[in-house]
């Protein structure tokens, strides 16, 4: 079989390593399995290259750095990785949203927050840097991604991270649907990727529904505010619908839980009314914006309501979902599997997930091959592809595609 992750004409530009902390040990082992499963996929190829120097630590068990970063009594750190990295090209993955983990501090219990998941990667990145052969970041969720731009006194969070880590000799940072990607400004001179998880949205959804017609009669993509335009658009374009969006009517005269409140949305756009609209964003935080849209778009008639967000951190928890489940607001919530999740969350009916292993497993041994990325993992031939297949012959398409 055809592999588009095997690069038989190129080297690797050293042996692989993947940094996985603590965060996004489950994420990181899917990512693992996949890269083994490309890198033995061609045996007379494999062969040929265990008896080639050029090509050491190729096709290894596994290719995931034993690293941890344990804590004293006070609460301080270390990073410590239990083999040598010399010459190796490290992926330091973490996930910052993951507050499940804990740690001691004169006998308190702390759950881990953004900043201590921060710290840790820098951690790891000091033990590493000097003697590896180059170190990348996959950082899914970008840390301090929402604090992108200045409003009266403010720090610049985000810029000042990425700097942060370009000035300890990281040469690639990898996220993905950064809530601002103009972030990158902050270092021009170093290698920043933003990748969007559109096709495996469309995937995860193809396999949920198989009753969807995919055309401007049926089917309508919604922006729930200006910032996700630029998503909306991209996916309104390449399934041939239909896109509106909702702007949020603001009352800039009070803050609460640190934002002005929203006192109306206002829809621009064609009648949604009997058709089936998906609204597309980055993330899920409380939930309120998104679920207060699904519910506009209800009023108004559609038949049915699809959440998709890269993201889904539910700081509010899911009993608001719940309730919009049951009175028929939502049909379902798409979200990746890039940063943690509850355990109760597997449980609702109205969640799916779409898993994003495959894909930072693709970009990771492109990237470890010095390979385009561009040309292997470009989202939009592939989800042209699977729109025709699907209008033509249906569900039963999507247990073909790779």
């Amino acid at each position: 079989m055809a592999n588009d992750y095997v690069f038989n004409d190129t080297l690797p530009v050293a042996p692989l390593k993947i940094a996985a902390l603590e965060s996004c040990k489950e994420l990181a082992q899917k990512v693992n399995d996949h890269i083994i499963n490309f890198r033995r996929n061609d045996i007379e190829v494999l062969k040929k290259r265990q008896e080639n120097l050029q090509y050491r630590g190729y096709d290894a068990d596994s290719y995931l750095l034993k690293c941890k970063c344990p804590r004293f009594g006070s609460g301080e750190a270390k990073g410590s990785v239990e083999e040598s990295v010399r010459g190796t090209d490290i992926y330091a993955m973490v996930d910052v949203t993951n507050y499940s983990l804990t740690y001691k501090v004169s006998g308190f219990t702390n759950h881990m927050s953004p900043d201590d998941h921060y710290q840790d990667l820098k951690r790891i990145i000091g033990a590493t840097v000097s003697t590896a052969h180059r170190v990348n970041v996959i950082m899914p969720f970008l840390y301090e991604g929402r604090q992108h731009k200045r409003t009266h006194r403010e720090s610049l969070d985000c810029a000042m991270m990425l700097e942060e880590l370009v000035n300890m000799g990281v040469q690639n940072i990898i996220t993905f649907d950064a809530h601002d990607p103009r972030v990158q400004n902050a270092i021009p001179l170093s290698g920043f990727d933003n990748f969007m998880p559109t096709y495996q949205f469309v995937k995860a959804l193809f396999k949920h529904d198989q009753t969807l017609h995919i055309d401007k009669d049926n089917f309508m993509v919604i922006s729930p505010d200006e910032g996700a335009m630029n998503r909306a658009v991209y996916l309104a374009n390449n399934l041939g619908v239909d896109m509106g969006m909702f702007y949020k009517r603001r009352d800039y005269s009070k803050v609460i839980n640190g934002r002005n409140p929203i006192v109306a949305h206002e829809f621009l756009g064609s009648s949604v009314e009997g058709k089936t609209v998906l609204i597309i964003d980055d993330m899920i935080s409380s939930g309120e914006s998104m679920l207060d849209t699904a519910k506009e778009l209800k009023e108004r008639k559609a038949k049915k309501v699809i959440v998709c967000c890269t993201f889904g951190l539910f700081t509010n928890g899911l009993e608001k979902f719940d309730e919009f489940y049951a009175k028929g607001y939502i049909d379902c919530v798409i979200t990746t599997n890039l940063n943690y999740r509850v355990p109760e969350l597997f449980t609702k009916d109205w969640y799916v997930e779409a898993d994003m292993s495959k894909y930072i497993a693709a970009i990771i041994n492109s990237l470890n091959h010095n390979a385009s990325i561009g040309n292997s993992l470009s989202p939009t031939e592939k989800i042209q592809k699977i729109i025709r297949k699907y209008n033509s012959e249906g569900y039963d398409y999507y247990h073909t595609l790779v």
